[in-house]
């Protein structure tokens, strides 16, 4: 049976790893394989049984059995996820949390945040999957933690640390479209200092991206690189390091981008009852476009977070700052160029035998859009060593970005008096945890106010970005998962009704019914396995107009441990050849649509070599 840790164990456990926050969460040991700790749905660890959000956690052993060509494979059709591409092989993606529109996810790589400032978008289609330890998918309303933007709630990926007794490994792969990976890394650990430093190179010529087309290619580099060291008195001290670099060709063109995000950690044990802890961050977003359109959109982001963790007996308290600066530049004409933005925060968790209750607050302000307030409060109760229920609200925002107040371009301007976009999220959850299984059902409702939306002047088609719209989004999220010695097995249903209250309109891009299954099973050498994902139709425009049909895919893979360290992998995806698209684009000479293809049936295998002490 599953234990129910009070918060002074697992603040202690972390405390004795001397590890950051953002990255206990792969050095702390699981209580189980299916009640896993997590750090991101609240500012402290936490298993998963205890949490008060709706957590999924994608570890490192689900990473290597999926085989994953792209990072979005990993959240496609996960709870409350929809996943929105502009083809295969590094194209334009799109991230849909809980029905929340793609600028209202945050994503955190190691603590540090990554989204280009001018289009509000993370990099999804740039981070590199063999790169990634571990996943955290938090639904749910986070403003009140992480400030802007946390409207459907935060996904933070964890890069690879240093294991007990591996120094390091070697990777090659390749397969359709003339894909070839390879990967290689070290790592060790020396006393109470540990270091990892690990790389990949990709090249694939792609598919073709609309019917007619032509192959459109994907060139990645990536970069890791992490010390970390812990001392005696408790706390510790790290680095790290990581970028992703290429080109990826779209229909009129291609891309040259650079992501890199850095981050300087110090952390301190004060007293029994008091930590400290200090990041400073740094996260670029550079995108060279050539072709039809021609531009240059950089982002510079640097970041100072303070956290102070106090805990008196069974309770916990955070209470901390964030100073953020974001600069812009580029091709076009930006009215300003930076803007900055400072928040405190604080956090409560309260332990009261059979039922926790947790209060978070914070207050921003912006340079550019003002003060905004978020908060929330959540409630959970424990029936028994097995049944949980949980009830939640809280509210977010999502802040304009640079391209909404400020750009100046040929008929288009921004408009510097946007307010953010605020949102309001009620859900209430139960779940089950078993000796090998586990079940959670979750129903919310988000409703949207001051939607920033696009509005032009039909006489002179010159146009500019207005709060003039609400929605209303709300769900039902199934997940499950089994796993023994021999079988890991996970399913997620999810149901989204989104719909534009001023129009009657579903909102744009939004699947209503999407379903995953997992099964993997395990031998002593061998492991197959297969993915099954389903997703119902969506619109592709606002005014619902342009109808993309639904789809669904298997995927099946094998692996295979044939000597000590070694191991070799296969798959398939799109096993059936589904032809499908989840965006439409226009001809930039006819204007007439188009569908953005998926790739059809691939195929890929590998082989790898870990070195062991």
């Amino acid at each position: 049976m599953i234990s129910r840790l009070p918060f002074p164990a697992v603040l202690a456990g972390a405390a004795m790893a001397t590890l950051p926050l953002t990255v206990a969460a792969q050095s702390l040991a699981r209580t189980d394989g299916l009640d896993p700790i997590v750090v991101t749905a609240t500012l402290g660890p936490e298993t998963v049984g205890e949490s008060l959000s709706s957590v999924t956690v994608i570890d490192r052993d689900d990473i290597q059995r999926q085989q994953p060509a792209e990072f979005r494979d990993l959240l496609q059709a996960q709870p409350g996820i929809n996943v929105v591409s502009d083809g295969s092989y590094g194209k334009t993606t799109s991230v849909f949390l809980r029905g929340a529109g793609s600028s209202g996810t945050v994503l955190l790589l190691d603590g540090i945040r990554l989204r280009s400032a001018t289009a509000g978008i993370p990099p999804w289609q740039f981070l590199p999957p063999a790169l990634m330890g571990k996943v955290e998918l938090v639904r749910g309303a986070k403003s009140s933690l992480y400030g802007a933007d946390a409207v459907g709630g935060v996904i933070q990926a964890f890069t690879l640390d240093p294991e007990a007794g591996r120094q390091g490994w070697a990777g090659l792969s390749g397969g359709s479209h003339s894909t070839a990976k390879t990967s290689a890394g070290i790592a060790g650990r020396e006393g109470r200092t540990a270091l990892l430093a690990g790389g990949i190179y990709s090249d694939s010529d792609g598919t073709s991206l609309r019917e007619g087309g032509e192959d459109k290619g994907f060139r990645n580099a990536g970069g890791l690189a992490k010390v970390n060291h812990r001392f005696d008195q408790g706390g510790g001290v790290g680095l790290t390091v990581f970028q992703s670099q290429g080109n990826t060709e779209f229909e009129g063109g291609d891309t040259d981008f650079l992501i890199r995000a850095a981050g300087l950690h110090l952390e301190a044990v004060a007293s029994d009852y008091w930590r400290t802890r200090i990041q400073f961050s740094e996260s670029r977003d550079e995108q060279d476009t050539f072709g039809s359109y021609p531009s240059v959109y950089d982002t510079l982001s640097r970041s100072a977070r303070w956290e102070n963790t106090l805990t008196a007996g069974v309770h916990e308290f955070v209470i901390g700052s964030e100073l953020m600066v974001d600069e812009v530049d580029g091709s076009d004409q930006f009215a300003e160029d930076s803007r900055t933005n400072s928040a405190v925060f604080g956090q409560a968790r309260f332990n009261l035998d059979a039922t926790d209750l947790m209060l978070s607050l914070r207050l921003d302000d912006n340079e550019a859009y003002g003060k905004e307030e978020t908060g929330g409060i959540a409630v959970g109760h424990q029936f028994d060593r097995a049944h949980r229920m949980r009830l939640s609200y809280a509210t977010s925002f999502r802040a304009p970005t640079f391209n909404d107040l400020y750009l100046t371009v040929p008929f288009y301007s921004g408009n510097p008096d946007l307010d953010p976009e605020e949102g309001q999220m009620v859900e209430a959850g139960f779940s089950g945890r078993y000796d090998t299984w586990f079940w959670d059902v979750a129903i919310y409702q988000n409703d949207i106010k001051d939607l920033i939306t696009y509005v032009s002047d039909p006489v002179t088609f010159n146009g500019t970005m207005e709060n003039v719209e609400t929605a209303r989004i709300r769900g039902v999220e199934l997940s499950s998962g089994f796993e023994t010695v021999n079988w890991n097995v996970s399913a997620a249903v999810t149901y989204a009704d989104t719909e534009n209250r001023d129009t009657g309109a579903r909102l744009p891009r939004r699947a209503e019914k999407n379903v995953r299954l997992d099964i993997d099973r395990l031998f002593d050498q061998w492991s197959v396995g297969a993915s099954l994902i389903a997703e119902s139709d969506r619109y592709n425009d606002a005014e619902n107009t342009s109808l993309l049909a639904g789809y669904g895919t298997l995927d099946v893979r094998a692996m295979w441990r044939f000597y000590p360290g070694w191991s070799a992998g296969f798959k398939v995806d799109n096993v059936l050849d589904r032809r499908y698209s989840t965006s439409r684009g226009y001809d930039s000479t006819t204007f007439e649509p188009f569908d953005y293809l998926a790739a059809g049936r691939t195929f890929m295998a590998s082989v790898r070599y870990d070195f062991a002490q």
